[in-house]
């Protein structure tokens, strides 16, 4: 009897509870440790970014606001070293320079790229190999490119020694030397460097449009000019925005290749913002300075590449909220 109202009173209660078990418990834990566990992973990767990005950022902010020299100090300067940085005129050969080889970097870039990128979309022989080539020299590292054109530009090696070999001895090649010439040297070596680049995002971009509305376009009778210049290059516009921000990021930041190149000069002939922020930061013992130029650099940097990470986003949150 009394085994009887035992088992009655359990079949009463019903089944174990499986919320409630060792097993619903395990799997609480499971989810919350599956939750989790992408911040662990990402956590040290935020912290290093956080104190060795953001955080350098912020300290050389402060730096541009104090009267620091050779060592960083606190004494409130407010917007002297700025005033300082405009009214000193190698910053002023800085922006000029900046200014031809950014223009002549950007545009010379986007039109062999996109050459290029139409060359290679014919579906050539050695399609893989060309790409290749083209390619490689953005695998090298910008000291390696400026050190091998300044040994093919050294008006005694390189292209001067070749003509003269050719017979072309009246031809010399000095634009490394010149005062007036040596900052399109280092648009020579930079174009050459990046190019092939370029010409990967267009050719990625080309092979991205609908074949069918060329093959219409073709039916209606339309010239492969025609086709590329009203239909092909129109479509592209993603790609032109996404090139012409990373080639500006590029050049205003270009550092490495002038200094293997032309060491920034003859002078101050191939000077950039770059290279006057080292110099008067590590050679001049101006910190502060340096800071002043540092920041006035990132702020360009930031004036381009804001808006454009805005509008890369924008279309997203739309979608999101939708």
């Amino acid at each position: 009897m009394l085994s009887h109202n035992r088992a009655h009173s359990v079949d009463a209660a019903g089944p174990l509870n499986p919320s409630t078990g060792p097993v619903a418990k395990r799997r609480s834990f499971r989810n919350q440790f599956e939750a989790i566990l992408p911040k662990l992973v990402l956590s040290p990767t935020l912290i290093v970014t956080l104190v060795f990005v953001y955080g350098f950022i912020a300290w050389t902010t402060i730096l541009s606001f104090t009267r620091s020299r050779a060592f960083a100090n606190f004494k409130w300067a407010g917007f002297t070293q700025y005033g300082r940085v405009w009214e000193h005129p190698r910053w002023h050969v800085a922006v000029t320079n900046l200014g031809i080889y950014a223009s002549l970097y950007v545009v010379l870039c986007l039109v062999i790229g996109l050459a290029l990128a139409i060359l290679l979309d014919q579906r050539i022989r050695s399609e893989g190999g060309l790409r290749a080539i083209f390619l490689y020299p953005m695998a090298l590292s910008f000291i390696v490119t400026g050190t091998a054109w300044k040994w093919i530009l050294n008006p005694g090696l390189g292209l001067t020694k070749l003509f003269h070999d050719w017979g072309w001895s009246t031809f010399q090649f000095d634009w490394i030397i010149n005062d007036d010439m040596a900052i399109y040297t280092v648009v020579i070596a930079a174009v050459w460097q990046a190019s092939g680049f370029v010409m990967a995002m267009f050719l990625a971009g080309l092979r991205g449009i609908d074949q069918e509305m060329i093959r219409a376009a073709s039916i209606d009778g339309a010239r492969m000019p025609s086709i590329y210049r009203r239909i092909i290059i129109p479509q592209l516009r993603p790609v032109f925005i996404s090139a012409l921000v990373i080639l500006v990021h590029l050049a205003v930041k270009s550092y490495e290749l002038v200094i293997a190149l032309t060491g920034a000069g003859p002078g101050y002939a191939t000077e950039l913002p770059s290279t006057f922020m080292y110099s008067f930061t590590f050679t001049r013992n101006e910190l502060g300075m340096g800071a002043a130029s540092a920041v006035m650099m990132l702020c360009t940097v930031a004036a381009i590449m804001v808006p454009y990470l805005y509008s890369e986003m924008r279309p997203r949150r739309t979608a999101g909220g939708h």
